[in-house]
């Protein structure tokens, strides 16, 4: 993305009477981490998102599949929304509320399938959140983890039949999902409520381009991209570097 760019999406941002601003954490706001308890955000970014927050009609959120408990842990020290587990789950205004209904009891089928690769893939391991599961393999051996996600994906789609369950294949991790769940469905619903005459979304993984390919025909949406890669995203920025510099002169 060149500097003309940042300087239409910057002029859009100031001319605009309701803004969103929607941002995925992990790869976006801060490098992907072996473990990731320990991906905090900078504080030069936390200071750029209180500005943002108190800009005038601003809306922002962080959407992200992470659980809530989980997300919060890092962000409780901002006042900011927050859209877990790809839309289950929202924080507005500071409150928790689920936005789907599942009893999740499908999560007893899948889970001896994930703990099969588990054994499988040393250093692979599973997160339970509330409404979804997520098999992460960043810490196995390249080659070994891609290879064990590609045999995994292949037998999940044979599981999942009878439930109403999708498969996310996302940036070293799996995920099992509700059909509705997605971060397209979360910015829907964010719609439906109110209007904005200019949106940001950025994100960097495979699971973002539900959120990307929603804005497609939207004129007042500007979609970004972190990093490499096809995607449905308008823009394309390299680095979490080029985020922060993007936000900061929003900021100003």
């Amino acid at each position: 993305m060149d500097n003309r760019i940042e300087a239409e999406i910057n002029e859009k941002f100031r001319s605009a009477t309701n803004r969103l601003v929607l941002l995925d954490y992990d790869g976006t706001l801060v490098n992907h981490t072996t473990e990731p308890e320990t991906a905090r955000i900078s504080e030069r970014i936390s200071d750029i998102i209180r500005k943002l927050i108190d800009s005038p009609h601003t809306k922002i959120f962080i959407i992200t599949g992470r659980g809530p408990r989980d997300i919060d842990s890092f962000l409780d020290h901002i006042p900011i929304n927050i859209i877990a587990e790809h839309g289950a789950i929202i924080k507005d205004g500071g409150v928790w509320k689920n936005q789907i209904n599942d009893d999740v009891l499908w999560i007893k089928t899948i889970i001896p399938v994930l703990n099969e690769f588990t054994v499988k893939c040393p250093g692979s391991y599973i997160e339970e959140k509330k409404f979804s599961l997520t098999w992460h393999y960043r810490n196995a051996e390249p080659h070994l983890g891609y290879m064990c996600s590609r045999e995994l994906i292949h037998l999940l789609k044979k599981v999942i039949l009878p439930y109403n369950l999708k498969i996310l294949d996302g940036n070293k991790v799996v995920e099992i999902l509700m059909n509705e769940t997605g971060k397209g469905n979360a910015v829907k619903k964010l719609l439906e409520k109110d209007s904005y005459d200019f949106v940001l979304s950025i994100g960097d993984d495979a699971t973002d381009e539900e959120m990307f390919e929603f804005f497609l025909n939207n004129p007042n949406a500007f979609t970004i991209k972190v990093g490499e890669g096809t995607t449905c995203a308008r823009y394309q920025l390299q680095s979490i570097s080029n985020v922060e510099s993007l936000l900061k002169k929003l900021s100003i």
